[in-house]
């Protein structure tokens, strides 16, 4: 016994092809006439912000940009995959958040730190900065001689 899948169904398009006994010479879905409408409006509105005139080549031009666009579009779009989906995954792929390539800052530099001979030492009392002092004024005026040690020589 054999299954026979609905394949056939879908294979066969909605398409219009005229009114009897008077076809047109080529096939269209239903989808892509009211694609095409719409794209055909959408064309002729970006013409008329851009400044072109209505006359009979700007409508011709906006006639063949109509049918690449829209063919663009409709070959893209299938039973399995409907105009709506293909519309908000396009919106959803537009808006969606995307990752951060440019630096928030300039290089790093080192210009602006502060760098300081001597570590930082913990604050000191008075007394002991007072007894600091007294050192170092006495060990400034004399010099203490160490016997058995060689100064090194000097070239």
């Amino acid at each position: 016994m054999r299954v026979r899948t609905d394949d056939e169904v879908y294979r066969v398009d909605a398409v219009w092809l005229g009114p009897p006994k008077a076809t047109f010479p080529w096939r269209a879905r239903y989808v892509a006439w009211g694609v095409g409408i719409v794209v055909f409006l959408v064309v002729l509105t970006i013409e008329r912000q851009m400044g072109i005139g209505f006359g009979f080549f700007s409508t011709a031009w906006a006639l063949v940009a109509t049918i690449i666009l829209t063919r663009f579009i409709t070959q893209r779009i299938s039973h399995e995959r409907p105009l709506t989906a293909v519309m908000s995954m396009w919106v959803r792929e537009l808006t969606a958040p995307r990752e951060r390539t440019a630096s928030s800052g300039g290089a790093a530099s080192a210009a602006r730190i502060r760098v300081s001979p001597q570590r930082p030492r913990p604050k000191l009392s008075k007394k002991q900065r007072a007894r600091q002092q007294a050192q170092r004024r006495t060990s400034a005026s004399r010099k203490k001689e160490v016997r058995g040690v060689r100064t090194p020589a000097r070239p």
